[in-house]
C-alpha cells in the first residue's frame, strides 16, 4: 500500500487511487445490499396488491376501475407526507426514521387481510402511502451522505434493482402463497399473502436500528483514513453545487426542481403501469394458475435487473447522464407498443421484457440529475418534492389503465398511453443542460 494510504489520523486524506476505490467498495458492500433488502420488502408490500387482485377483485366484487383507483390512491398519502417525512429524516437521521417507516408499513400491510369493501381498500392503501412516505427519497438522500455524484448512478441502480428483484421472487412467491394457503383456517389466499409478506418489513425494520449509521463520521467499521476519504470527496462536491436551493421555501420556487418532478412523473407512470398490471396482462395472454402466472411475470423483471445494473455502471464510467436515460425510455416505449399490439403470447412477453428493461432503468438513472445540483436542506426537501410529485403518476398510471380496460375490454390502449409518457419524458431529459448533470 502506498505511503499516502497509511498517513496518520488527522493528516490529509489518502490520495492513492487504489485505496480510494477499496474504501468505496467497502462502503458499497456494507450498505447497498442491506438497503436493497429493505427496498425489496418495501416494494413487495407496495405492489403485491397487483397479485392479490387475481382473487381479491372477484371475491369482493371490485371493478377494474375500482381496483386501479385503490392501487393508485396509495400515492395520495405518499404525496402529502413525503416532504415532511424527508425533512424529519434529515434532522433525526436515517437509522431511526427508516426503521420507523418500515415497522409502520409492515403492520399496515398485514392489516390488508381485513379489507372487505372498496372503501376499506381505499382507506388501507391511503394509510400505507402515509406509512411509507419518505422511505425512497430518504434512501436517495442517505446515499448522497456516502457517495459523490460520479459514483452514485451505480449505487442507485443496484439499490433500485430491488424493484425487478422483488418481481422475480415476489411474483412466484405471491402466487404460491395464494394457491397453497387458500381457505386455510377459513382465510382466502390473498389474505394469507398480505399477512405473510408483511412480516419481513417489521423484522428488517428492527434490524435497521442496529445496522445503519447515519453518516461516515459515525461508522465504527471505517478506519480513520477511510472516513477522511469520504468526507473530503463529499465536501469537495458540496462546493460545486452553487445552483441548489438552500431552504424548504426556496425549493418550492425553484423551476428546475419542478421540471425534474415532471420528468420523474412521466417515467414513474410507465414504471407503475408495468408493475401493477403485469400479472393481469400475463393472465390475459392465456397463462393458467397463479404460480405459473407468477413465474412468467418474473421474466420481464429478470431482464430489467440486468439492464439496470449495466446501465448504471456505464453512466458512471462515462460520466454521461442524459443519453443513458433517453435511450432506455425510448426502448421501453417500443416494448409497450409491441406488447400491446401483439396477439402472440411469446412475442407479448418478450416485448414486455424489453419494456421492463427500459422503463425500470429510467428511475434510478434519473436520480443522477437532481442530486447533481441539490445539496443540504435543499436536497432533503427537493428530493422529497420530486419523488412525491413524480409518484402521483403511481396513481395516474394504474387508474388510467384500469379505466381504459373497463372502457375497451383490453389493456392495449393503456399500454399505448404509457409508451407516449416515456417518449415525452425522453424529450424532457434532452432539454436538461448536459453541463449541469454530466459529472
Amino acid at each position: 500500500m502506498s505511503v499516502q494510504a497509511t498517513a496518520a489520523p488527522g493528516s490529509a486524506a489518502p490520495s492513492d487511487a487504489s485505496f480510494i476505490d477499496k474504501t468505496y467498495s467497502k462502503v458499497f458492500w456494507r450498505l447497498v445490499p442491506f438497503l436493497m433488502l429493505c427496498y425489496v420488502v418495501a416494494y413487495l408490500d407496495r405492489v403485491n396488491v397487483g397479485f392479490a387482485k387475481l382473487q381479491m377483485s372477484k371475491e369482493l366484487g371490485f371493478s377494474e376501475t375500482a381496483y386501479g383507483l385503490g392501487a393508485g390512491i396509495f400515492f395520495f398519502g405518499y404525496f402529502l407526507f413525503e416532504v415532511p417525512s424527508n425533512v424529519i429524516l434529515h434532522r433525526v437521521g436515517a437509522r431511526v426514521w427508516i426503521a420507523r417507516i418500515m415497522i409502520t408499513w409492515g403492520f399496515i400491510s398485514g392489516a390488508f387481510m381485513f379489507v372487505n369493501s372498496e372503501m376499506t381498500f381505499y382507506a388501507m392503501r391511503f394509510l400505507l402511502g402515509i406509512a411509507e412516505a419518505g422511505f425512497y427519497p430518504g434512501v436517495i438522500l442517505y446515499v448522497t451522505n456516502w457517495f459523490p455524484s460520479h459514483r452514485r448512478a451505480r449505487v442507485i441502480t443496484v439499490f433500485m434493482a430491488a424493484i425487478p428483484i422483488s418481481g422475480v421472487f415476489g411474483n412466484p412467491l405471491s402466487g404460491w402463497i395464494m394457491d397453497t394457503f387458500h381457505q386455510t383456517h377459513g382465510l382466502s389466499g390473498w389474505q394469507w399473502m398480505f399477512l405473510l409478506e408483511a412480516v419481513p418489513a417489521v423484522i428488517v425494520g428492527l434490524a435497521v436500528l442496529f445496522y445503519l449509521d447515519n453518516r461516515p463520521s459515525e461508522a465504527k467499521w471505517l478506519d480513520p483514513q477511510e472516513r477522511q476519504v469520504l468526507e473530503r470527496d463529499l465536501a469537495a462536491e458540496e462546493r460545486t453545487k452553487t445552483d441548489s436551493p438552500h431552504s424548504i421555501a426556496t425549493v418550492f420556487r425553484h423551476g428546475r426542481v419542478w421540471f425534474m418532478s415532471l420528468i420523474y412523473f412521466l417515467f414513474v407512470a410507465g414504471q407503475y403501469g408495468l408493475t401493477f398490471w403485469v400479472p393481469t396482462i400475463v393472465k390475459a395472454s392465456g397463462v393458467q394458475g397463479n404460480f405459473n402466472i407468477g413465474l412468467i411475470s418474473a421474466i420481464p423483471f429478470l431482464v430489467a435487473t440486468v439492464t439496470m445494473v449495466l446501465l448504471g455502471r456505464s453512466a458512471d464510467h462515462f460520466r454521461e447522464r442524459r443519453w443513458h436515460l433517453i435511450i432506455p425510455a425510448l426502448i421501453g416505449a417500443v416494448g409497450f407498443t409491441v406488447s400491446a399490439s401483439s396477439a402472440d403470447t411469446t412475442i407479448a412477453i418478450a416485448a414486455l421484457s424489453v419494456a421492463a428493461g427500459g422503463v425500470l432503468a429510467c428511475s434510478p438513472l434519473f436520480w443522477s440529475l437532481p442530486t447533481a445540483f441539490l445539496s443540504g436542506a435543499g436536497a432533503a426537501a427537493g428530493i422529497a418534492l420530486i419523488n412525491s410529485v413524480g409518484n402521483l403518476a403511481g396513481f395516474a398510471g394504474p387508474y388510467a389503465i384500469g379505466a381504459l380496460r373497463d372502457a375497451t375490454g383490453s389493456t392495449a390502449a393503456g399500454m399505448y398511453v404509457l409508451a407516449a409518457t416515456l417518449v415525452l419524458g425522453a424529450a424532457c431529459v434532452f432539454a436538461v443542460p448536459s453541463r449541469l448533470v454530466n459529472r
